[in-house]
Formats: C-alpha cells, sequence, structure tokens
C-alpha cells in the first residue's frame, strides 16, 4: 500500500508515501558514480550516474524503494500483490534483470523516461530473489522525470509501458483499471458545485462541495483517484519551501493513520515514512510516522565522484520546536 508522486514548479519533484506494516531498516542511500554496481545476469557497471534514495544494503548491495540520480531520472516501486508476474525463463535476445535491480538498472544508465523506455525494450524481467530468505516482492514501478512520466507493469499477460499522463500511482488493480476507473469522478470540481438536481433554489451549503464524492477510503483506487485530484489541481508557489510544502500536504491526504487499516495477520498498515526528492538539485526530504520535522539529505555535498556508499539512518524520534 502506497502512493507516489510527480509534480513540477521551477524543480521537479518526485515523492511517495511508503504504506507498510513493518519497517525493513530502511535509510537513505547514497550510491556515488564509481560504486561498481553487478547484476545477477547483467554483468557490472563501474561507472554510472550517482542517485540517491531509500532503501536497505545488504551485504553492501543497495536495495532501493525509491530512488532519484543525478539526471532527475527518478523510479518508485509499489506493491503490486497478486498481479505482479516475474517468469523465470530467461530471454536470449535481451538483458535479464531481476525486479530488485531494476532502479539501478535504469537509474544508473538513463538520464530521461524516454531512454528508459529505449533501455526497456532491452531488457528482460526474470524471477531471481535476492537470496533463499529475501524472496522477490510482487511491484509495479512509477517512473518520471520533469516532463513526463510512465508506469512499468510486468504481469502473466506480459511487460506492459504505460504512459502516465496524471504522473500518480498506487496499487492494485492494474493501471489501466485505474484510468478508467477515473471517469466515474469527471463530475468533481474545485469550485462551487451547480444545482443541476432542480429549479427549486436548492443552494450549496458550504465549500467544496464541487468535490463531494471525491474518495476518503484508504484502498488504492480511490487513493489513486484523490492523489490524481490533488496533484491536477495543485496551486503553489515556485520556491523550494512552498514546493516541499505542497508535496507533503499532497501525500498526507492519502497517508494512513495507525489503526485505520488492519492486514490479515492484525497488523497496523502505516505510513511509515514520507519522501519528496527534488530531483532538479538532488535533495532527498522525509519525514517519518514518529516524527513529523523533515530531515533533508543533499546529494551534492557528497563526493559524486567517490567509490563508497554513503548511509543515513532515519531520524524517527519527534522533533518539537519550542517557542517559550
Amino acid at each position: 500500500m502506497c502512493t507516489s508522486i510527480a509534480m513540477k514548479t521551477n524543480d521537479f519533484y518526485f515523492g511517495r508515501t511508503m504504506d507498510i506494516e513493518y519497517n525493513f531498516k530502511e535509510r537513505v542511500v547514497f550510491t556515488p558514480r564509481n560504486y561498481p554496481i553487478t547484476f545477477r545476469k547483467g554483468g557490472t557497471i563501474k561507472r554510472h550516474y550517482a542517485m540517491i534514495g531509500m532503501g536497505t544494503v545488504i551485504d553492501c548491495y543497495p536495495l532501493y524503494a525509491e530512488a532519484a540520480n543525478e539526471k532527475g531520472l527518478c523510479i518508485a516501486g509499489l506493491n503490486f500483490p497478486d498481479n505482479a508476474y516475474y517468469p523465470p525463463e530467461e530471454a536470449q535476445d535481451k538483458t535479464n534483470i531481476s525486479p530488485f535491480e531494476i532502479i539501478l538498472w535504469l537509474l544508473s544508465q538513463c538520464a530521461t523516461v524516454a531512454e528508459t523506455k529505449e533501455l526497456l525494450s532491452r531488457t528482460n524481467l526474470i524471477g531471481i530473489p535476492f537470496s533463499k530468505d529475501i524472496p522477490l516482492a510482487p511491484l509495479h514501478w512509477h517512473i518520471a522525470d520533469k516532463e513526463c512520466s510512465i508506469t512499468l507493469e510486468i504481469t502473466k499477460n506480459g511487460t506492459k509501458v504505460y504512459d502516465n499522463p496524471l504522473r500518480v500511482l498506487t496499487n492494485n488493480p492494474s493501471f489501466d483499471f485505474q484510468m478508467v476507473n477515473l471517469s466515474q469522478y469527471t463530475n468533481l470540481t474545485t469550485g462551487c458545485s451547480e444545482n443541476c438536481f432542480s429549479e427549486s433554489g436548492i443552494q450549496p451549503f458550504g465549500q467544496g462541495l464541487g468535490s463531494f464524492g471525491l474518495p476518503g477510503d484508504y484502498s488504492p483506487a480511490s487513493r489513486f483517484v484523490k492523489a490524481a485530484y490533488l496533484n491536477l489541481n495543485s496551486a503553489c508557489e515556485n520556491d523550494e519551501q512552498s514546493s516541499i510544502s505542497q508535496f507533503f500536504h499532497m501525500l498526507g491526504a492519502v497517508s494512513m493513520v495507525r489503526g485505520s487499516v488492519i492486514t490479515k495477520e492484525n497488523k497496523y498498515d502505516i505510513t511509515t515514512y514520507t519522501c519528496c526528492i527534488n530531483a532538479s538539485k538532488g535533495i532527498y526530504y522525509y519525514n517519518t510516522y514518529n516524527n513529523n520535522q523533515i530531515t533533508a539529505v543533499n546529494m551534492n555535498r557528497e563526493n559524486l565522484n567517490g567509490s563508497n556508499l554513503r548511509e543515513f539512518p532515519l531520524v524517527t524520534s519527534q522533533r518539537i520546536f519550542w517557542a517559550n
């Protein structure tokens, strides 16, 4: 359960909520240009674009949940259970890449969505887990640059790359359903509602009735509609602070409060962290469920030409500014 958004003001911003019932030792991870990345079937890339994102590092390997590279290309993997399918067969005419490698594979080599599409046409996703103790997560991916956005899905029906003009993504069902589902909400407006009911002089009794019917539940389809509505109608100043504030407000509108969603295992599904990446400047902003204060890590303050990973543990304790 997650929601991702791509937004553009003066700079390009990309981020997501991580809605999950557990922690996976996540931290902000910076991968410099000269950190070798080895793929199970795709060889080793010794020099590549630098990147930053949230993930976990296992056996010196950065496993990203979402990340952006120095060129401004961004990718987030979102849960896609019962739909994601990774074939076990290798393709002879393509490079075979495991889903846990796909963010590194694309961000290491591509600067734009157009380049990503071209590389994907030469890539086959194959069902190789990271290890016997770490199975493959069922995912689909939101990929975006400052100009456009796509959704990548691999199911039993094959690989689909969808243009994503709404620049948002959630979870099930598949992206084509989400787009059709939006047709039920074409009546929504940010302005005042009109009386189409009768000519008896009925008047709206308050602001916001133009969006009456906008979903408020936590299902993926409803979060998709709400995130799309907010992103399409976002009104924001172009400066950095306004853009960051707006981005966190939009994702906050689809975030999960502890106790609102309980899994079949009787665990609380919550928004463990929310992030906003200024992909134009390489700055990763985040807050966590227990710490509303925004923390930032600037990729360009690191050695882009380095050869060692940098890991930044999350600040999870609430920070409060005392005014007296």
